[in-house]
């Protein structure tokens, strides 16, 4: 188990013939999820086909920032600068695709053997007659996985059936970020206590998309609503030199004594990150225990004018885009 180095949302594309079936997953399916639905394999195969080169560059900026960031520019601009730019874009790329095998123009398999340039998941929807031929194409890695639609409470089943998908990690982001992470810091991620911690924080924050840097060493994230924070992670053996820092720029005896006990932290590394408009703040810590050593976090809000803003969140995107209407 390891804490994923990049993670957002992403869309979800259902293909069926029946237009009942689809109204149907349209009204049970999670609500904050970006769902579109085809009743023509054509139309879907061109809309999905639209995607890579959109996939492709947005990789490509992501890899960018990190290879500024070897030239000596800070990385926590530059990706708030990245989600700001990117105005929700990203958002509407889509991770999963569901295909019903029985349909009459094309087959399920047929469907998903023209995504040969979309790398997303794909599920197959098959009847009792179809089990083999899934069998066999879930065998050569044609799809993810399989779904009878005869199988009891299939809504629940689906819904976490994609819900899998969509929580695994991109591995090409991962390779990304992993980069701006040293061989220590990774480690600690992998361990199972800290990144079980840290999944249960992003829950409980709200994250939907959240980036790991390694210096400064922490995790930038974004709320539904755009927000965006900081989430501080310091090593046991660095709390005296960050105390000290903390009492060289006048900070009271209380505030450096609780930074040197681990009960609180600075930010300075954002502060310089972010530039005289951010003053630092000293913020309740926590310890995240693992095998090897003991990770301090504390939670640091970034103020709107520097990230997205609700205008640009996810919430505004599923308001504006999220209608689950069939096709004319």
């Amino acid at each position: 188990m390891s804490f994923a180095l990049y993670r957002r949302p992403g869309g979800v594309v259902f293909l069926d013939d029946d237009a009942a079936y689809l109204e149907m997953l349209a009204d049970v399916l999670p609500p904050d999820w970006y769902v579109r639905l085809f009743l023509r394999p054509v139309e879907c195969i061109a809309q999905l086909l639209e995607e890579p080169p959109r996939r492709e560059a947005d990789a490509w900026r992501q890899q960018e920032i990190v290879n500024r960031w070897r030239d000596g520019v800070a990385l926590i601009p530059q990706i708030l600068q990245y989600w700001r730019e990117d105005k929700a874009a990203r958002f509407a790329l889509t991770r999963v695709c569901v295909v019903d095998y029985s349909m009459p123009a094309m087959s399920g398999l047929r469907v998903l053997s023209e995504l040969t340039d979309w790398s997303g998941a794909r599920i197959l929807l098959t009847g009792r007659v179809d089990e083999q031929l899934a069998v066999s194409a879930f065998n050569r890695g044609l799809i993810e996985q399989f779904i009878p639609k005869q199988t009891p409470e299939i809504r629940l089943h689906l819904s976490q059936a994609i819900q899998s998908q969509l929580d695994l990690a991109d591995e090409r982001l991962q390779q990304t970020w992993r980069a701006t992470l040293t061989r220590e810091q990774h480690a600690l991620l992998c361990e199972p206590a800290i990144a079980q911690a840290l999944d249960q924080l992003s829950i409980s924050q709200g994250w939907i998309e959240h980036v790991v840097l390694g210096w400064p060493f922490g995790v930038l994230a974004l709320d539904r609503q755009g927000g965006a924070s900081w989430l501080q992670l310091t090593l046991a053996e660095q709390l005296p030199a960050l105390a000290a820092m903390a009492a060289a720029l006048g900070w009271d005896a209380a505030t450096v004594q609780d930074i040197r006990n681990g009960k609180r932290l600075l930010d300075l590394e954002l502060q310089q990150a972010l530039g005289e408009p951010h003053q630092a703040q000293a913020r309740q810590a926590f310890a995240m225990a693992g095998p090897g050593a003991t990770l301090y976090a504390a939670l640091f809000t970034i103020a709107e004018p520097f990230g997205p803003g609700y205008a640009l969140s996810y919430e505004r995107f599923i308001a504006t885009f999220g209608n689950r209407q069939l096709p004319d």
